[in-house]
């Protein structure tokens, strides 16, 4: 809009030569006098407005600015270029710093100006504007004004205040569809529903039912109660009720199709009155299915009762074509009487969908297991197995394990497309298939779908390397991504002792690309900017590449690729020209999330060096803390946007920083967050606002707005949810008196509540607080909801004894499967004597859940593994999947445990290395036990073992280390280096590195990046022979790992040169180990300074830079606006 409000001022400076003659206003088009009259009196929007419907039907000349020049002569108006300026950068920060002052301004225009302003806004088609030889480019201008904090939810305020009015119905629909589209959670606030129009043409509310339609899943739970009751009142008004009375319902057919999901708020008597008739119309219409497969969150209650309605209204509710059309009703059929085997499949192959449920898991999993029963009456598994849609899922290993191979190779096409399948079941299910297939060929794997997971490493290994190129390319390519490294690694190593390497590199999209090693990308060629588009790449990878690349490539070509940013050095960001600079930084700006805090520290600082006035808001949080105070008057609302759209932990700043960032947002805010507007501006920054602010700062109103935005904080800490729980039982008072969907919309701050209160919820709303509960981390985050679930669950779920004939188990509680499914973490709260007492059967059905659950104490995993011994017989009878299905379970086997495993194969090791707990004795038994089933010695294993082998790695002694051969070592040595070793492991790995990149000392920063925590094992001699410009590619995980008294051998200038975040990584005991001058470097590299930057010397000297003059006469910050510096300045060009 500030580009458009220029036309005015634009009129005025024209030429100023004297004019003598006076000027009457009759010689002025009425609109036009009206224009420059607000413009005389600074109403220069209303003034822009009329402006620019005069063009709409009146062409501009020479002679009609001369008299309107003349005009303001004739008033004694004089203008200089200089006064014009400071009205307008008043007027602007007024708008567009302020959208509370634009509401007002938009409030008091009148109607035709008001018709004018939504028409350009939203409904004009010109890329450009045109007034004499002005030409503006309206595309540009609107998608910034779009893009301030506050003006959209200004223009939502402002269409449902006045537009109305002033347009048609069906163009003020399309408006707010537009407006709401931007931020609907934001917007749409309960309060705000009472503004709605309460009469609306049909086709008007019709459009604006679809508009909130779609955004249902945008809406808090109270916004989304306010819209069903603000249509159901419109519905009841616009329907004939003159024969109404209480049994007579107002829902007709065509009013369920208007409500679409909203019908779940219907109360249950509502339903139970429909009538009959309306009920089968609806259910005929064809695009009820599809409305019905969108009722996510709909409660077995309600969906009953439709059913019994639908049943009732002379529907075959056996019928497979009722069934179809019964959408997510059918997740909650209970009419189980006398069904045939064949409805039965029927019913499975529908509630495909109900893993869409957003509750009621338990309950669905029942209703399968007994259709699946019915399912199986006079058949066996084998026979029906294609037949049997998602239930599959819920058999157990023993059942999978059953089955014979051709019954699995009939039932792939099937069984290919299930969802939710565990890592157990696909290993059991893929080596069925597989047995039948004999050979595994490229058309056999594209057959497998999500199956092809539990294709062993060994098999991907054991396949024709053109055949596995086939993959890379083909269809079954989408799923490669979900294989395990050492899968991936097992199809790489094999395509690469081909020796036809060079075609599959350029063909493997997506996270399978990064496993390719560094030294086989050297080993490549025909690289290009464009093949790396849908590839992800490590820094390693990205470093390399870059710098090949950038021989024959612009900046432009290798930046817009997205990942190749990661390779971007700061030498590169330093020699690149001004120009090329300026006009690339977009591109480094939106990857943001992919460059690394010290990347963006180099970005900062060359953007000070070029154009300091300019300088994206967000940078200035990477430079010290001086340069805070360049931030201050009308620079701070734009400071604020810019952080507030940065997620600041990319950015990665100190605790100091950090906190003298905050006080300067405090300031800008005069101190307090007042309303919704505040809340807009802040954006993601209200997640790190300091307790005390909350407490005493922030008003109720600004709170209801925050609600979602915090519960989008990632790691807020704990005296902030305190204060936020404080805020909202003062925003919706004692939660006695919550509504179910106040617990909604509060959701995970529920944990924050006493013990009493959450079971008074408990009692109220036992589902509720059971969805909320999924949601919420380990148990140290919320353990007295967790507590109060157990309970609820438990106190709801009729006792079941134990079926063990075991005299300790007599009247003891056990576990049922519905019940495991529906505590989740909350499983946590069984007694170690209820898990031993339970059923056999629930165990091997749960057992994939129950080792997920991360708050079990040593007693419960033994109890579970113990009961894992009851189910699967001895130790040396368990198979792969098995154990693999164990998940942190596997924790409690010790070491003579382990050592009578079958652990033959690597893909049962690359599950148990996932897990970080293993005691250095356990891990042993583990390695050993690898290579004695598998008949393997070091120096045999392949780059995929290791891989496989993961953290077990760690259990090496350094002779072990010295026998991997250097070309498999090589391969996996940037998944090595993701592991935290002792030192003496490290070095040795070190000296294997050596091997393969050559001494220490000629590491360049792709091989820093690549080795990772192997840098840990470098000696004092080798540390302070890097160059200064090296230090910052050391990953941060390795810098932890250097032992104190190797870290002190590094230079002050090797420290001041590490970057922000590889400073951050220093521990205590490193730094005990410093002296006075190292210990400074650290600091200045924690703040983000170069000490080789003049103007960054002390902090006077950096003020005083931040303070000259922008080039074109105002200081500005980019980002929000390098475009407001633009405005700022008239006579910059467009």
């Amino acid at each position: 809009m500030s580009r458009l409000l220029k036309i005015c001022f634009l009129l005025i400076s024209v030429n100023h030569a004297e004019i003598t003659q006076s000027q009457n206003s009759e010689d002025l088009p009425p609109l036009l006098h009206k224009a420059v009259e607000e413009v005389i009196t600074g109403k220069y929007l209303n003034a822009l407005l009329d402006i620019l419907h005069f063009q709409s039907s009146n062409v501009w000349t020479a002679d009609t600015l001369t008299k309107v020049m003349m005009y303001f002569h004739a008033q004694e108006v004089m203008f200089t270029l200089s006064s014009l300026q400071t009205s307008i950068k008043s007027y602007l920060k007024n708008l567009l710093y302020q959208p509370r002052q634009l509401l007002f301004e938009l409030q008091q225009l009148d109607q035709q100006q008001f018709q004018t302003a939504m028409k350009y806004l939203f409904n004009s088609r010109k890329d450009h504007l045109e007034i004499g030889n002005i030409i503006l480019d309206w595309d540009k201008t609107r998608e910034r004004l779009f893009q301030s904090p506050g003006v959209n939810r200004t223009l939502f305020l402002v269409t449902l205040d006045k537009c109305f009015l002033a347009l048609s119905a069906s163009d003020c629909v399309d408006i707010l569809s537009q407006v709401l589209h931007v931020s609907a959670v934001n917007y749409l606030q309960p309060d705000v529903i009472g503004s709605l129009p309460k009469v609306l043409q049909e086709d008007a509310f019709r459009n604006l039912s679809t508009v909130f339609k779609d955004l249902y899943d945008k809406t808090s739970a109270n916004t989304q109660r306010a819209l069903y009751g603000w249509m159901k009142q419109i519905l009841q008004e616009s329907s004939n009720m003159s024969d109404f009375n209480e049994s007579t319902s107002w829902v007709s057919a065509e009013n369920l199709w208007i409500l679409g999901r909203y019908m779940i708020h219907f109360p249950l008597e509502e339903i139970l009155k429909i009538n009959l008739n309306e009920i089968k119309l609806f259910i005929s219409y064809d695009n009820a299915t599809k409305q019905l497969d969108t009722v996510y969150d709909i409660t077995p209650e309600l969906a009953q009762a439709f059913l019994e309605r639908i049943n009732s209204s002379g529907f075959d509710m056996r019928n497979t074509s009722t069934m179809y059309r019964l959408g997510l009703l059918v997740c909650f059929y209970d009419d189980m009487e006398q069904m045939d085997a064949a409805v039965a499949r029927a019913l499975l192959h529908q509630m495909i969908k109900c893993n869409q449920l957003r509750g009621f898991q338990a309950e669905v999993q029942k209703l399968k297991s007994q259709l699946l029963n019915i399912a199986l009456q006079n058949q066996t598994l084998n026979d029906i197995l294609g037949s049997l849609s998602d239930a599959v899922v819920g058999l157990t290993s023993s059942q999978l394990a059953s089955l014979s191979p051709e019954a699995v190779h009939n039932a792939i096409a099937t069984l290919n497309q299930v969802s939710g399948w565990a890592k157990s079941q696909v290993m059991i299910l893929s080596s069925k298939y597989l047995s039948y297939e004999k050979v595994l060929t490229f058309y056999n794997i594209s057959q497998m779908g999500v199956l092809v997971t539990g294709i062993s490493t060994q098999s991907f290994y054991s396949m024709n390397p053109k055949e596995l190129s086939q993959i890379i390319r083909g269809t079954t390519s989408q799923y490669l991504s979900d294989l395990s490294p050492a899968q991936q690694q097992g199809i790489l190593r094999k395509i690469a002792a081909s020796g036809d390497f060079s075609p599959s590199v350029k063909d493997i999209q997506g996270s399978f690309f990064k496993e390719i090693s560094l030294s086989d990308l050297w080993k490549q060629t025909g690289y290009n900017s464009s093949m790396m588009k849908e590839k992800e790449l490590r820094r390693s990878q990205a470093l390399y590449l870059y710098e090949l690349l950038s021989k024959k490539n612009y900046p432009v070509d290798l930046l817009s690729t997205g990942q190749l940013v990661k390779g971007v050095t700061c030498q590169l960001i330093e020699t690149m020209g001004t120009d090329i600079f300026l006009n690339n930084f977009k591109l480094f700006e939106n990857n943001l999330h992919l460059l690394s805090p010290y990347q963006v520290n180099c970005l900062a600082w060359k953007f000070w060096k070029v154009s300091n006035a300019s300088i994206p808001p967000f940078l200035i949080l990477v430079l010290p803390v001086e340069y805070l105070e360049y931030v201050s008057g009308p620079l701070c609302v734009p400071f604020i946007a810019s952080l507030g759209q940065t997620e600041m932990n990319l950015l990665n700043p100190r605790l100091h920083k950090k906190n003298a960032v905050l006080q300067k947002v405090q300031e800008c805010l005069n101190g307090s967050i007042a309303d919704e507007y505040d809340v807009d501006l802040l954006g993601n920054l209200i997640c790190h606002l300091p307790p005390a602010f909350l407490h005493g700062r922030m008003s109720l109103r600004a709170m209801a707005a925050a609600l979602h935005q915090f519960k989008l904080c990632r790691q807020l800490g704990h005296e902030q949810k305190i204060e936020i729980k404080y805020k909202l039982l003062e925003l919706y008072g004692s939660p006695n008196n919550w509504t179910a969907e106040t617990t909604l919309d509060v959701g995970p701050f529920i944990a924050l509540l006493s013990k009493g209160e959450l079971k008074v919820l408990a009692e109220k709303f036992p589902d509720v607080i059971l969805q909320i509960a999924k949601t919420i981390g380990p148990i140290s985050s919320a353990e007295e909801l967790l507590s109060t679930v157990f309970e609820s669950v438990s106190n709801a779920t009729a006792s079941v004894k134990s079926s063990l004939s075991s005299t300790d188990c007599m009247g003891t509680r056990a576990p049922s499967s519905g019940e495991i499914i529906k505590l989740a973490e909350a499983n946590v709260f069984w007694s170690v004597q209820e898990l031993k007492c339970m059923d056999i059967g629930t165990f091997d059905k749960n057992v994939e859940l129950l080792g997920t659950v991360s708050g079990f104490n040593n007693s419960q995993l033994i109890a579970l593994k113990e009961k894992a011994k009851q189910a699967w017989g001895s130790l040396p009878d368990w198979k792969s999947y098995h154990i693999v299905s164990l998940g942190r379970i596997a924790l409690a086997l010790t070491e003579h445990e382990i050592e009578e495993l079958d652990l033959h194969s690597i893909d049962t090791i690359s599950v148990l290395s996932q897990r970080t707990e293993w005691t250095p004795t356990q891990a042993r038994s583990i390695l050993q036990g690898f290579l004695e089933d598998s008949g393997q010695m070091i120096s045999t294993l392949k780059s995929f073992d290791l891989v496989g082998l993961g953290t077990i790695l760690c259990a090496l002694n350094t002779t072990e280390i010295t026998s991997i051969r250097t070309a498999e070592f090589s391969a996996a040595v940037a998944r090595i280096g993701l592991l935290s070793c002792s030192t003496p492991v490290l070095r040795q790995f070190k000296k294997m590195t050596e091997s393969v990149f050559g001494t220490a000392t000629s590491w360049n920063g792709s091989v820093l990046q690549e080795i990772g925590t192997i840098a840990g094992g470098l000696n004092d001699n080798e540390l302070k022979a890097f160059d200064k410009n090296l230090v910052p590619y050391f990953q941060p995980i390795a810098i932890r790992l250097i032992p104190p008294e190797i870290f002190q051998a590094l230079s002050p200038e090797q420290i001041a040169n590490l970057g922000p975040e590889n400073a951050a990584m220093v521990t205590r005991l490193q730094r005990e180990h410093l002296n006075a001058s190292q210990l400074q470097s650290l600091q200045l590299a924690l703040d983000g300074a170069r000490t080789s930057t003049p103007e960054t010397h002390n902090g006077a000297s950096a003020t005083q830079a931040v303070q000259t003059p922008a080039p074109s006469g105002a200081p500005c910050l980019g980002g929000f606006s390098i475009w407001l510096c633009a405005v700022f300045t008239l006579h910059l060009p467009f």
